[in-house]
């Protein structure tokens, strides 16, 4: 069969894109605590649903803001204090450590210039780094990988999930795992579904034709042995990393995984859905509560997790678009425009609220209902895949954008 430039097993534990051939690479450890490695690491994660950017990092000193949300707003006695201007949700408490150390920043009022307020348009622009452009196949994190596969492992860009998410479209081979135990390769440790996943797997890449995707198939079910071979069952997370119950929980649970093990990881991407609160979002309890303190714990967890990896890597958060300044009529928030972005990571010059903050005056609103955007993420983006990936070709990564140094809010250090 002819197969030459993309190839899914959906419903299944692997999904493999890209036809490059890779060599075989060297056997790494195994699921244990490990040092420094000096490689770089990019971990993005997905708000999927438009999250209330303003009941996230609250603008508690603003006083517009309790006015403009009488039933959901969080109570400036129980919001987690930063700065005397901005604080957390109460559900984050599990940030404010990494506060407090200077590894986590904020930028707020960040986001899309794209007007949309559709959720499938704004996630389509944002994965694929051209706000506005629908034409454009692949997305920036598989553009921002740069081409040196002869010498990478079929592990480099990974996302946890059943199918390959958008940002990762492209010509650059990456994998999607739904889940890391469900990867088969048969032998006396295997279960029948795991050695049908197995057979299945093998057979398809030994009956194509095309020698070049052959060959990555080949590799990257060596490289699903390798990983099996580590019996990530066992697996047991770092000391004090409480990772909560749930999809998100258990993705970067295996994304810390796949870090540990040294199989070669440079980006990886999870992404957490239910954002979107038009009916009883919530204040300190409900929804917004509920969701904040997964995503929070979750991060948190693995943070712990992965220990000294920590140094070399950089996790940074963002969703398609925000919410509403004002509360609607049923006690939630509609599609806005502004929301806000989290920089997690050893490089990053933490402590702090970046971002010029547009307030929520009415004269100042985007469109008369919505915060204003006043940093691209593409600039967020930019600087840290320029200033911790050392990658320069930001060009090729965001098409038709411009960010430079010069641009740059000084996250990373």
């Amino acid at each position: 069969m002819a197969l030459t430039r993309r190839v899914f097993l959906k419903n299944s534990a692997l999904a493999v894109v890209g036809t490059t051939a890779i060599p075989s690479f060297l056997t790494r450890a195994a699921f244990a605590d490990v040092n420094s490695t000096g490689k770089k690491r990019m971990v993005v994660l997905f708000q999927r649903g438009a999250a209330d950017g303003l009941n996230i990092v609250v603008p508690h000193g603003e006083p517009t803001y309790y006015q403009m949300r009488p039933t959901i707003a969080i109570p400036r006695a129980s919001v987690i204090d930063l700065d005397g201007l901005f604080g957390l949700h109460p559900s984050m408490a599990a940030f404010k450590p990494l506060w407090d150390s200077k590894q986590l920043a904020i930028v707020h009022a960040s986001g899309s210039p794209d007007n949309t307020r559709s959720h499938f348009d704004a996630q389509d622009y944002m994965e694929s780094g051209t706000p506005g452009v629908k034409s454009t196949e692949d997305g920036w994190l598989n553009r921002a990988l740069q081409k040196e596969w002869e010498k990478q492992s079929p592990f480099r860009a990974v996302a946890l999930g059943t199918a390959l998410p958008r940002t990762l479209a492209g010509p650059n081979p990456a994998v999607a795992i739904s889940n890391i135990n469900e990867f088969g390769v048969g032998g006396r440790n295997a279960g029948p579904a795991a050695g049908g996943l197995s057979n299945s797997f093998e057979s398809m890449y030994a009956q194509s034709v095309d020698s070049v995707l052959h060959g990555t198939g080949q590799e990257t079910f060596e490289a699903v042995k390798m990983l099996k071979s580590a019996d990530p069952a066992k697996y047991t997370p770092a000391a004090n990393a409480n990772y909560p119950r749930g999809r998100f929980g258990d993705s970067l649970k295996q994304v810390a995984q796949l870090l540990k093990a040294d199989l070669g990881v440079e980006v990886a991407f999870a992404d957490i859905g239910g954002w979107d609160h038009h009916v009883n979002e919530g204040s300190t309890q409900g929804q917004i509560a509920n969701l904040t303190r997964e995503f929070s714990q979750a991060i948190a967890a693995f943070w712990t997790d992965i220990g000294n990896l920590g140094g070399e890597t950089v996790l940074v958060t963002m969703s398609e678009f925000g919410r509403t300044a004002r509360e609607n009529g049923s006690r939630g928030t509609d599609h806005g425009h502004a929301n806000v972005m989290f920089v997690l990571g050893g490089p990053v010059k933490g402590g702090k609220v970046y971002g010029r903050w547009p307030g929520l005056d009415s004269r100042h609103l985007y469109e008369g209902r919505d915060l204003e955007v006043t940093t691209d993420f593409r600039t967020v983006l930019s600087e840290g895949l320029s200033r911790h990936m050392g990658n320069s070709q930001l060009a090729s990564v965001f098409p038709g954008f411009r960010a430079s140094g010069k641009d740059f809010l000084g996250l990373i250090g």
